[in-house]
């Protein structure tokens, strides 16, 4: 259940009610907002839990408490009267600025990484992203540069003014990752990761969770749940695609996500059409539609020359096309009431 405490509940006044929780058999979590105090209490009390919350409304200071019938709380849209908005570096995720990240699949080389970087900021894009370690398919396949990529990843954002989201695969590097980076993401192939997601759930920098390949709405939220409930509630939803019957695309993008999943939790939602089409052409216009739909970002793939990428060059955009793709996803933002920059 969620615990809504009125404005201006001191701060001994919030401990008695998660000190009580605590009495009764719950886990809390603490979230304290500008305005108010929100606290959410997970667990199976012996206490039935109306009689929980009869006691609990019988505090002066608690102004509302609200039951959750779903498996996942803290990302619930319940738990939180306003959407997140998620800070990375300088750029705010959630709010009315829809964020646009950009950069090839996987770090190759201190000219490809200047090149884009140089260009994806000039057109607009908030964040650099990149692959330093990558997952692939195959054993034998290109798996990033690892710490040199991280370093040229780190080297080239600072230089152009971009933040930084790269990829970490391991729970083990999840330090390692995070020194160089300002958001930290989950690619889809360890969506279900849970020694992974409980050790970014450790640490305060934003982690941008990829949805599973195959998984359900509800799957996808629990995994944001295994972070949150570590107590790291800066998190981002990616829908990526997902598989299907269909083999024309890469994967199936399923843009309904954006919706649903923003009435079902208070986290943002961005939209990555490179990889949910797999296919450079229908990039632009997915772009557009999710911005559209209500993605609050874009995760785009662009490379210097996508021909001779490392890694998913036909997903890629070039520079110039990136560069006539940013102004339209300006008009389709502003002709819903948001920005772009």
């Amino acid at each position: 259940m969620i615990i809504v405490v009125r404005p201006g509940a001191s701060s001994d006044q919030v401990q008695s009610v998660c000190d009580r929780l605590v009495e009764l058999g719950y886990s809390i979590h603490r979230s304290d907002g500008v305005e108010r105090t929100i606290i959410g209490a997970v667990g199976s009390p012996s206490l039935d839990k109306v009689e929980a919350a009869e006691q609990l409304r019988s505090y002066e200071w608690v102004e509302n408490v609200i039951f959750v019938s779903r498996p996942y709380k803290f990302v619930a849209r319940e738990s939180k009267p306003q959407r997140s908005v998620i800070k990375c570096r300088d750029v705010e995720i959630g709010g009315n600025e829809v964020v646009v990240m950009a950069g090839p699949c996987t770090v190759e080389s201190e000219d490809q990484m200047d090149a884009t970087a140089r260009s994806v900021a000039a057109s607009g894009a908030r964040i650099l992203r990149g692959g330093a370690y990558k997952p692939s398919t195959s054993p034998y396949s290109f798996h990033g540069l690892g710490t040199e990529g991280l370093e040229l990843l780190r080297a080239v954002g600072d230089r152009y003014g971009l933040a930084v989201c790269t990829e970490v695969m391991d729970p083990r590097r999840v330090d390692e990752v995070a020194a160089y980076s300002d958001m930290l993401q989950i690619g889809t192939r360890n969506m279900q990761n849970y020694d992974l997601l409980r050790e970014v759930g450790q640490l305060k920098v934003p982690v941008m969770l990829k949805r599973g390949m195959s998984a359900k709405y509800e799957e996808w939220l629990l995994a944001a749940e295994y972070i949150a409930s570590g107590g790291n509630e800066a998190i981002v939803l990616c829908e990526r695609g997902i598989r299907s019957f269909e083999t024309y695309t890469r994967n199936m993008l399923d843009l309904a996500a954006v919706p649903v999943v923003k009435n079902l939790s208070h986290l943002p939602v961005i939209v990555d059409p490179s990889h949910g089409t797999g296919i450079r052409d229908l990039v632009p216009p997915m772009c557009l539609a999710a911005i559209a739909c209500g993605a609050d970002g874009l995760m785009v793939e662009v490379h210097p020359v996508p021909d001779h990428s490392a890694k998913d060059g036909a997903q890629s955009l070039d520079l110039q096309q990136f560069a006539d793709l940013m102004p339209k996803a300006r008009s389709v933002a502003q002709a819903i009431g948001r920005s772009l920059r």
